[in-house]
């Protein structure tokens, strides 16, 4: 798995990245079929007081490309909320990729 992690207006420190990757083990639990992901994250000033914190992510797995992306107030908790909807994607990917069909039973003669 290719992790790419970078930051807009935002140096991404030793603990935020190991945060990053510790979350994101969580998709590769579920889904072991990943290819790359790119991870970006942001810090925007805005007119208002609140500076709103942006983490996006786009993930390259077998067959599909996932993306996601969450804002929040506090920058772990936008990975978390990111972390969570990428999961949800994940797992219903699996869920249609997967062959849910069952083998006819065979007769007895």
């Amino acid at each position: 798995m290719n992790l790419t992690i970078s930051g807009h207006h935002l140096e991404v420190t030793p603990a935020l990245r190991s945060y990053v990757t510790t979350k994101l083990d969580r998709i590769k639990r579920h889904f072991d079929q990943v290819v790359d992901v790119k991870v970006l994250l942001t810090v925007e000033n805005q007119k208002e007081k609140e500076r709103r914190q942006r983490a996006e992510c786009s993930i390259h797995v077998k067959g599909n490309d996932i993306f996601a992306e969450s804002a929040h107030e506090d920058l772990y908790a936008a990975v978390d909320e990111l972390v969570d909807k990428l999961d949800r994607q994940v797992v219903r990917h699996k869920d249609r990729i997967q062959d849910h069909h069952h083998e006819a039973p065979k007769r007895l003669m």
